[in-house]
């Protein structure tokens, strides 16, 4: 890495006077001008915005956001609430340990803290599921500490300012160490936000908008090299590829056979159609003989779903079921409600394959053609 010579003091001048001018609005954020009218950020919405963001984009998070303020408006809330109905709420989000985290920390806070925030890094970081960059994030955007906040976008813009050779993930302490050194004293929250949002519209992955960024002039990156290259990655290990099956039983009703998973492991706690063992780490069956009930069992193609360390491939395959005394953790849910349950991609992937208009809540799905 070449040696940088600019003030800290000066860079982060510079990138709190573009916050206030370029700042984004966002529904958890209280803006510069908001903050000059007196209003204060809510610990509750910046730790539950954090958490959802993980992963996810903004437009993604707006209506879980929303919708998780309407039914659970307070941390308290969010604790006395039903798992069942957490998990529901999240379904569609992904990373569902998040999910179980959160109703976890909002349990901690409640039941440890009388449902205050703890106002420190080291205090956040003892509650359950959260990490160095969420516990960092929540005390400098909530409390005003002087946290060094590294996501993403923050990544991006720092590799580039001073053209670090080392590769993700191998570079992050030298990341957060330079980032650490630009954070002022003064404004540290709305520091960490302009850094992120000088990474999600200027400081872009392709084709970034250089000179309109406030640090054009002393980015090594722009000086020296393409900043699309960076940050460096290390060369990505080939996802293996692991496969199963999935069974979707409907009934004339118009009702879709489901169960809920183990609370442990992948997908923990949320509701599935019945499938064969698969993990991250072995296959599962693929073939009809795994069915898990007598039926008249067919083929109806496959789906993929692609998690952060593997692919999945489920055989999925369908049957039309009179009889619905089925016994287990399993229910019949009509078509009309299965949009509200706790179902992962994965699964609706596989529901819909079977029974395409599954969602649209039609009673007579069972006996329509299916894509195959």
């Amino acid at each position: 890495m070449m040696q940088q010579t600019f003030k800290a003091a000066d860079a982060a001048n510079r990138l709190l006077a573009w916050y206030d001018r370029h700042h984004r609005d966002l529904p958890w954020r209280v803006s510069p001008p908001m903050a000059r009218d007196g209003v204060v950020a809510d610990p509750y919405h910046v730790w539950l915005s954090e958490v959802m963001l993980q992963q996810t984009t903004v437009q993604a998070v707006k209506p879980y956001f929303h919708k998780f303020l309407l039914l659970w408006p307070k941390v308290t809330d969010l604790a006395a609430a039903d798992t069942e109905e957490v998990m529901k709420a999240w379904a569609g989000l992904g990373y569902y340990a998040r999910a179980r985290n959160l109703k976890k920390c909002a349990e901690a806070i409640a039941r440890d803290h009388q449902g205050v925030f703890p106002g420190t890094e080291q205090g956040l970081k003892a509650l359950p599921g959260i990490g160095d960059y969420t516990a960092a994030a929540v005390a400098a955007i909530a409390f005003n500490r002087r946290s060094a906040v590294l996501d993403g976008n923050v990544e991006r813009v720092i590799s580039r300012l001073h053209a670090i050779e080392t590769p993700l993930p191998t570079a992050k302490p030298q990341m957060r160490s330079l980032v650490a050194r630009m954070t002022p004293a003064d404004r540290p929250g709305d520091f960490a936000q302009g850094m992120m949002d000088l990474g999600a519209t200027t400081c872009t992955p392709k084709r970034p908008a250089c000179a309109l960024c406030p640090f054009n002039d002393l980015c090594l990156a722009l000086k020296t090299a393409d900043p699309e290259t960076f940050p460096r990655k290390a060369a990505k290990k080939d996802k293996p590829l692991r496969v199963g099956a999935a069974f979707v039983a409907s009934c004339p009703q118009g009702a879709v056979y489901l169960r809920k998973r183990a609370e442990t492991g992948l997908l923990g706690g949320m509701t599935e159609v019945p499938g064969t063992a698969w993990t991250a780490r072995i296959d599962g069956e693929t073939s009809v003989e795994a069915q898990p009930f007598a039926a008249s069992w067919e083929p109806c193609g496959t789906i993929t779903h692609v998690f952060t360390h593997f692919e999945l491939r489920l055989s999925v395959y369908r049957a039309n079921v009179a009889n619905q005394n089925k016994s287990g953790n399993g229910w019949w849910e009509p078509f009309a409600s299965l949009g509200a349950q706790a179902l992962p991609t994965v699964m609706k992937k596989a529901i819909a394959q079977a029974i395409p208009h599954a969602f649209r809540g039609k009673r007579d799905g069972a006996r329509e053609p299916r894509n195959t």
